[in-house]
């Protein structure tokens, strides 16, 4: 499995059997330029959305024809299994911004979880729901997500083998959110990747937890 990081919230991840599905796709230019990643070129089979806002799920991004995963529950396409926990995208239960959908993926033997825009922290319930995760694509910029400390306390509930922070500040994102640097501040295991893409194999993935930083490649 390979797991590229587009920019913000999208990854593109690439089973073994060449099964393409994207996370969270932005509108590129959307809100007034303050998402500055590009388009994606290449098409894909399935794009997940974890709720509707124009930064996560702008499916006209994707070329092809993919299908479109925007609903809580489990289902299974080309091989892929997807299932959901429904949470919040703030810490009011979704007073202030709605719904968010926590979706998994798993191909290859290796599990994927997308925390899309989670606003509040997880409970043991919802750790117990997720499941032994392998890899985490976890929002640590603060003001629409969980913040630092927030990221910092869902990683060290999920315990994943690898952790990849992702809506972030950087200089194509002009929102109100933080840069990766207060998430990855005090922590020892931190890989920084000289690119935008790692490539995973169930029997070598590190433990405990290893964050890994990929450069946006859009």
């Amino acid at each position: 499995m390979k797991v590229r990081y587009l920019g913000h919230a999208a990854f593109l991840i690439t089973t073994a059997d060449g099964r393409k599905v994207v996370t969270d796709p932005y509108e590129p230019g959307g809100f007034g330029g303050a998402i500055g990643y590009g388009a994606l070129k290449e098409p894909a089979d399935f794009v997940t959305v974890s709720h509707e806002h124009a930064d996560h799920n702008y499916i006209g991004m994707v070329p092809g024809n993919p299908t479109v995963i925007r609903q809580a529950g489990e289902e299974t396409h080309g091989g892929i299994l997807f299932r959901a926990l429904m949470t919040h995208h703030d810490a009011s239960r979704g007073a202030e911004r709605g719904r968010n959908i926590v979706r998994v993926m798993e191909a290859d033997g290796i599990s994927v979880c997308h925390l899309g825009d989670l606003g509040h922290a997880l409970s043991p319930e919802d750790a117990t729901a997720l499941g032994a995760l392998d890899v985490l694509l976890v929002p640590v910029g603060g003001t629409f997500t969980v913040d630092a400390k927030g990221a910092t306390a869902v990683v060290n509930r999920l315990r994943p083998r690898i952790a990849i922070p992702m809506h972030y500040r950087t200089p194509k994102v002009g929102l109100d959110i933080a840069p990766v640097d207060g998430f990855l501040a005090g922590k020892s295991r931190v890989t920084r990747v000289d690119g935008s893409e790692i490539e995973l194999d169930k029997g070598t993935l590190p433990e405990p937890t290893e964050i890994v930083v990929l450069e946006p490649a859009l």
